[in-house]
């Protein structure tokens, strides 16, 4: 490469080429070229929460009088175009960089200062101006949770709503749709699609639930902190009008953790958040697998409903169309968990004032909520919302079921009722017809006691 295609910048520990259009100084640089390790580099949603950080933080100082009005002003404006992804292209760092995300940091302060100097014609500092009253040390926390807070509200929680109106717009539709239950896989009294469609609701709406319990502690903040929890270098009040500031801009509750020690020393709100996320996808996971073997066949399998068509599912077997969107929401799921055990190793990282982990909790947390987010309004959309019913495949299933012979237990006993269940699963006959041959019940004291529908609303029949 040419040698105009390089500047030189300059930092603590000398001099070094930077790419001549980055925007980004040495401490960048040396960090691009020490980590090369996955190509991947922090979410678009944490970059977006560094610059809140920096925008925060530069009308804080200007409010208290620490950072002159223009300068402030042209960090605010090029923190602004970080917070709206114009510049992510300039974020070059490996998410396995050191601990604390220094690096990361300081490549936000290098952008921010170099845009701020172009807006302002004249020199603005990353680390005097930009960084002003901060440390990695606490601005990395605080993005942590500013990112995983952001998200989740305007991203995971509309997601799940949405999931859960949907399923329970189908549980609605299918109320008095009588099927067979299952326990461990094996036939077992009759349910309808509402009830079991009910369950799968009930189990996001907890999950939702669950999230937002945890969003509290999330909300607290680590900015004030400075380098080792006392606030050195910044002003007492520095961290509550920090708070302020973002959670004005952005509508939701943050505000400066009680304990600065806390927020940088350990992880403990992004772990428990992790393992709601966790919890959330072993929900997804549980409902796309019901939907998996309930499509399952069509022939050969359970056969109980038929999932969307949506793509040929195989490169030799002509016509065969596979559940696409359960499949992908169990690896979702897989991936969501693996990640929160992630998350927890990086959470007990921390030692005595600061946790070195950070950034790889960053991107595991925001992976998590944003691929749940996602796959979310998929299987709403285009699995939930769209399958059809095979009601006769039901209906003869039902018919056939002898575990039926659980609601004459009442009336004859569980002795008489196991006979004439095992003689109708040997004879493959319908448990109505077996019963009217070993007990002296009417075919009407039969069909009503034996009847699904009325089954499934539970009670003891008579």
């Amino acid at each position: 490469m040419a040698d105009n295609a390089y500047r030189t910048e300059s930092d603590s520990m000398g001099d070094l080429q930077v790419p001549a259009d980055a925007l980004w100084g040495a401490q960048t640089q040396r960090a691009v070229e020490n980590f090369p390790i996955s190509g991947l580099t922090m979410p678009r949603a944490f970059i977006a929460a560094v610059g809140l950080v920096k925008w925060a933080a530069a009308g804080a100082n200007e409010d208290l009088g620490l950072l002159e009005p223009d300068i402030a002003d042209a960090i605010r404006r090029a923190a602004d175009a970080v917070v709206s992804g114009d510049h992510d292209g300039h974020f070059p760092i490996d998410v396995f960089q050191t601990g604390s995300g220094t690096s990361t940091n300081m490549n936000a302060n290098e952008v921010i200062a170099r845009l701020a100097t172009q807006l302002l014609g004249s020199g603005v500092h990353p680390n005097d101006h930009v960084n002003m009253g901060q440390s990695s040390n606490d601005v990395i926390p605080t993005a942590i949770h500013v990112s995983a807070a952001l998200e989740v509200q305007r991203q995971l929680l509309p997601a799940l709503e949405h999931l859960a109106t949907v399923i329970e717009s189908r549980s609605a539709e299918l109320a008095d749709t009588p099927k067979t239950g299952r326990t461990h896989l094996m036939d077992a009294m009759p349910v309808t699609f509402g009830q079991e469609l009910a369950g799968w609701a009930a189990q996001v709406r907890s999950g939702m639930a669950r999230v937002q319990a945890a969003l509290p502690r999330v909300s607290r903040l680590a900015q004030g902190g400075t380098a080792v929890g006392t606030g050195i270098n910044a002003h007492p009040e520095f961290g509550a009008r920090f708070a302020a500031k973002l959670a004005e801009r952005t509508g939701c509750a943050f505000e400066a953790n009680e304990s600065y020690f806390e927020s940088l020393s350990s992880q403990d709100a992004a772990v428990e958040l992790s393992g709601q996320l966790k919890t959330v996808a072993v929900s997804i996971m549980k409902i796309a697998n019901d939907l998996r073997w309930m499509n399952s066949g069509p022939l050969a399998g359970l056969g109980e409903i038929a999932l969307p068509a949506l793509q040929p599912g195989s490169s030799i077997m002509p016509g065969k169309v596979n559940p696409v969107i359960p499949e992908a929401a169990a690896m979702v799921a897989a991936q969501v968990i693996g990640n929160d055990a992630t998350i927890t190793v990086g959470g007990q990282s921390g030692n005595f004032q600061l946790n070195v982990m950070l950034p790889v909790i960053a991107y595991n947390l925001l992976q998590s909520v944003e691929v749940l987010a996602n796959v979310s309004r998929l299987l709403a959309d285009k699995a939930i919302a769209g399958f059809t019913v095979n009601e006769d495949r039901l209906a003869d299933a039902l018919a056939r079921n002898p575990i039926l012979v659980t609601a004459l237990n009442p009336v004859f006993g569980y002795e008489l009722g196991a006979a004439t269940a095992k003689m109708a699963y040997a004879e493959g006959r319908p448990i109505r017809e077996v019963a009217a041959e070993m007990t002296d019940l009417s075919d009407e004291d039969l069909a009503r006691l034996l009847d699904p529908a009325a089954l499934t609303r539970g009670g003891i029949q008579e």
